[in-house]
């Protein structure tokens, strides 16, 4: 096929540039057939470039609303925190007199006031800071937007089927915001398509269909915001504060449409078929090197139909390591087989030279996201040293002493060659980056500490490797990022709830010891913050055991509250040995055994008079006191069987029995053998007497007057969320990570509550934001 250049000198006879115009531009003659006139000056060839301007347009008023809406919150947000730091500086300035101070009164003695002054007023409250960009009916518009896009989808649960064994049990759908985007966007490609007239020419000599020329042009147009919103560093995500992982679900959808376009553009050349009617000889003509007509459109589909087949969310799930392999490789193939069907035609190059512009910048912007990239660190080329160690319920936590610096809730992507050389895997940071917590590395360096649990591929390798090798060996470690964290702080927000489910702890817990320092630093005008954990055993406590200790002895005196929810426990009998859950076909046996353990009630919870005597050491003091404090404990376990519990358990109502036990590990030993001034709310440690006459019970729930507690079941977060909403403030943020169900169950409630902010419930409440984390990231 002959070439641009040659093209543009002229050394090719049979192919010109007038006579390609001529091709395309249809002159009309007086052989042309009746309408043929009116078609072209209605929708001309030279104009059709259009369609690509369109999406174009339709891209920058969607980016610059969203750009205009993050600083809108960006602002006020920092106004917010600004008027906070003044008020909180002239209070502490006025609150406190030089005078000596008298006690007026006894029974004060639990209140804050105190103490007043001999001389002047008392002391005021300090005022609660002014909203200066908060602009009422805006956030209202927000609310009512919210209320519908923060209604989730149900998510579907799947069992497995004869031979298929489906690995993801539950399958969630986008979000409503992402379809309501999307479904915009295919209705404007559509009607953009089809609206115009003619779709087609009466013959196939006239040119190609005006249709398939709309489509193409659309489709070309979308490659550069596809590949934007691909990149880790993209401008995208600067303008908007919107991370990759976020604007990578409008990437796939962004394909999907692509595909849905090619096929438009695509199918009219097989209505008309070039080779009716004479348009064969005509081509013939002008390409004489093509084997076959089609050859360029069909190189150009097939990797197309492999991106988005392959990107589907279950095989990209049952199959990461081949999808991350071979997705960029393929999408280069596809831009390369784009730039030879185009054939320059139009404006069609002009976005396919943005599309390898943006890829390439941003392939350079990411440079300076490597820790092995900077000459003047100490990992220029080497890497960084990192420890693995493994964790209760063979949980890896991977901690990498590195120059990096994060915000709370960022992810980076962890490659460890002395494990897997082409394998990288993205890991949510549960570390604080702050001087308070410096790294015995020195005073530049910072503790990146990555927590996840193994399932395969890569995480499996790193913990089989940390058993093989055992704690004391280190690793290289090369670090792409960091990347993502939210778009608002929290400590902008009045009150702030988190809602954690297992392993998604690891996303909330540098966001909680960012915002208590904040707190106590006067940094943060957030009053109340609520943590919701669900985990199925306490030993996954042990993960985040010293964080939480901080948590709770560093926080101001009744802010944050902690409730851990134990979803499940193992059987233990009495040997120490983990015994099988009640078998259905043993109904008898179960029967008489349900009997025994409610006759051993009561039995269990006091000491036996023989360890009391013991205990004692002969001593009849020692011996009557022990004798009266056992007489004062609780007299008995809880039942076996799951039992409504009250509404303040906040967890929800079920007449199945769930079948746990006393947990093989329970952080009261650590306590004991630790820290003594600090729990998680747990009772003491069972005895084994308590064992051995219980073959299986639950441990009493023990409830903290600190707002620290232990339940066991399932959190009832819609009946919590209701109760934490007497307490909110103007503006509350609600942050969940977890498995999907959580996350539907907190988008519902969240939406609902977008009522009382466009609808002035008359509590002032200026906003309700939901942040949600995926466990991917």
């Amino acid at each position: 096929m002959p070439q641009l250049p040659q093209l543009l000198a002229g050394t090719t006879p049979r192919m010109t540039i007038p006579s390609l115009v001529q091709r395309v531009n249809i002159p009309v003659t007086s052989s042309s057939p009746p309408g043929l006139e009116a078609a072209i000056k209605q929708d001309p060839w030279k104009k059709s470039g259009k369609y690509g301007l369109g999406w174009v347009y339709f891209c920058i008023i969607l980016l610059v609303f969203t750009i205009a809406i993050h600083l809108y919150h960006w602002m006020s947000d920092r106004i917010r925190r600004a008027t906070f730091k003044e008020v909180v500086a002239k209070s502490s300035t006025t609150s406190s007199p030089d005078d000596d101070y008298e006690m007026a009164d006894m029974p004060t003695n639990n209140s804050t006031r105190m103490f007043f002054p001999r001389h002047g007023p008392l002391p005021q409250q300090p005022e609660q800071e002014e909203t200066f960009l908060s602009f009422q009916p805006l956030n209202r518009l927000i609310a009512l937007l919210r209320y519908f896009f923060y209604r989730p989808l149900p998510v579907l649960r799947l069992r497995a089927v004869g031979f298929l064994r489906l690995r993801r049990r539950e399958i969630s759908f986008p979000s409503p915001g992402v379809i309501f985007l999307m479904t915009i966007a295919v209705v404007f490609v559509t009607l953009y398509c089809f609206i115009p007239q003619p779709l087609y020419y009466s013959s196939i000599q006239f040119g190609a269909p005006p249709l398939a020329v709309r489509a193409g042009m659309l489709a070309v147009a979308m490659m550069p915001w596809i590949v934007a919103m691909s990149m880790k560093a993209n401008l995208v995500t600067l303008l908007t504060g919107i991370g990759h992982e976020r604007l990578n679900v409008l990437h796939r959808w962004g394909g999907y449409i692509c595909l849905f376009l090619s096929l438009i553009h695509t199918i009219p050349f097989y209505i008309t078929p070039v080779w009716d009617q004479g348009g064969l000889t005509i081509f013939k003509s002008y390409f004489r090197e093509q084997s076959y007509i089609y050859g360029t459109g069909v190189a150009a589909l097939v990797p197309l139909i492999f991106l988005c087949v392959h990107s589907l969310p279950f095989l990209r799930a049952w199959m990461y390591e081949v999808f991350v392999a071979l997705h960029v490789p393929v999408s280069i193939v596809f831009l390369g087989m784009l730039f030879w069907h185009c054939h320059n035609y139009l404006t069609s190059w002009n976005y396919l030279w943005a599309t390898a512009a943006i890829w390439f910048t941003s392939y350079c912007a990411r440079l300076f996201f490597l820790n092995w990239t900077n000459p003047r660190r100490m990992s220029w080329l080497i890497g960084e040293e990192a420890a693995v160690t493994i964790l209760p319920e063979n949980a890896v936590k991977v901690t990498v002493p590195s120059q990096v610096r994060w915000r709370p809730g960022q992810y980076v992507y962890l490659r460890m060659p002395g494990i897997s050389v082409l394998e990288n895997h993205p890991f949510t940071i549960a570390s604080l980056c702050s001087d308070d917590f410096p790294s015995e590395y020195g005073e530049q360096y910072r503790d990146m500490t990555l927590v996840f649990r193994p399932f395969g591929g890569f995480t499996r390798k790193v913990l089989n490797a940390a058993i093989d090798n055992g704690p004391m060996h280190t690793y290289r470690a090369f670090i792409d990022g960091p990347y993502g964290g939210m778009q608002r702080e929290l400590a902008s927000f009045d009150t702030v709830v988190l809602f954690a489910g297992g392993s998604g702890i690891t996303a909330i817990v540098s966001h909680v010891l960012d915002l208590i320092k904040k707190m106590r630093d006067s940094k943060a005008v957030t009053k109340q913050v609520h943590v919701v954990w669900a985990l199925k055993r306490p030993e996954t406590m042990e993960w985040f055991k010293e964080e939480l200790r901080i948590c709770r002895e560093f926080a101001p005196p009744e802010t944050v509250h902690c409730q851990f929810f134990i979803t499940s426990a193992k059987r233990v009998g009495p040997n120490g040995f983990p015994l099988p859950p009640p078998s259905p076909h043993r109904p008898v046996s179960d029967l008489v055994h349900g009997k025994l353990d409610k006759a051993f009630q009561g039995i269990a919870s006091k000491r036996n008079s023989a360890l009391i005597r013991d205990e004692a050491g002969g001593d009849p003091e020692k011996e009557r006191e022990l004798r009266r404090e056992n007489e004062d404990g609780i007299s008995a376990l809880p039942a076996p069987t799951f039992l409504p519990p009250p509404k303040k358990a906040h967890t929800r109502r079920s007449n199945k029995p769930t079948n746990l036990a006393i947990p093989t590990l329970t952080m009261a030993q650590h306590h004991n053998a630790g820290n003594a001034s600090f729990d998680f709310g747990f009772p003491s440690t069972p005895t084994m007497l308590q064992k051995n006459l219980m073959r299986f019970a639950f441990l009493p729930t023990a409830h903290k007057k600190t707002g620290w507690h232990t339940e066991y079941g399932r959190p009832d977060i819609p009946f919590m969320l209701k109760g934490f909403e007497r307490d909110f403030g103007k503006r509350v943020c609600v942050f969940v990570c977890g498995p999907p169900s959580m996350r539907v169950d907190v988008q519902r409630c969240v939406a609902g509550m977008q009522r009382k902010v466009w609808g002035g419930g008359g509590d002032g409440r200026e906003e309700v934001y939901l942040h949600t984390e995926n466990y991917a990231i």
